[in-house]
């Protein structure tokens, strides 16, 4: 993590509303959820790191 994000109330809330609906889509199970999330980001940041020149890594 390269840099910390200051959510206003709104965002927090509509932060919050996302990670509700994951969580449901898990059942309920916090744990999976986070888990799956950790992995779909491990997955972003290689498509990130894969469009960046070698010299910007």
């Amino acid at each position: 993590m390269d840099r910390i994000v200051t959510l206003d109330s709104r965002q927090e809330a509509a932060l919050q509303a996302v990670a509700d609906k994951f969580v449901a889509l898990h059942k309920g199970d916090v744990m999976k959820a986070l888990k799956e999330m950790i992995v779909l980001n491990g997955r972003l940041q290689d498509k990130l790191d894969g469009r960046r020149p070698s010299s910007a890594r």
